[in-house]
């Protein structure tokens, strides 16, 4: 079963308390800041720890928009409802030269 260990809870908390805010560019910092920290990021995590709505738009405006180098991969998980997911991993590849948060 999918459950984040405490120390990826606290930074996710850390991070929501750091950007806060629902607009786009909100969510993006918050993005941001959970890859440069943890590496990389569930979907699943994004939306239900970080606030953040539609995680593939903001990947998009961040890859498209900002420059920063972020792949895709699929895993699959079973979330606290015992089903199973194929839930989105973005993981970092690289950031832009101009890295802003």
């Amino acid at each position: 079963m999918f459950i984040p260990d405490q120390e990826r809870l606290a930074i996710f908390e850390q991070i929501l308390n750091e950007f806060r805010g629902v607009n786009a560019a909100s969510q993006r910092r918050r993005f941001k800041a959970a890859l440069l920290r943890l590496g990389s990021v569930l979907t699943f995590e994004l939306s239900r720890f970080l606030d953040i709505y539609n995680p593939p738009a903001r990947k998009h405006e961040l890859l498209h928009g900002e420059g920063w180098d972020i792949v895709t991969t699929r895993e699959h998980v079973v979330t606290e409802s015992g089903d199973k997911h194929s839930l989105g991993r973005f993981t970092l590849r690289a950031t832009p030269k101009d890295l802003v948060i």
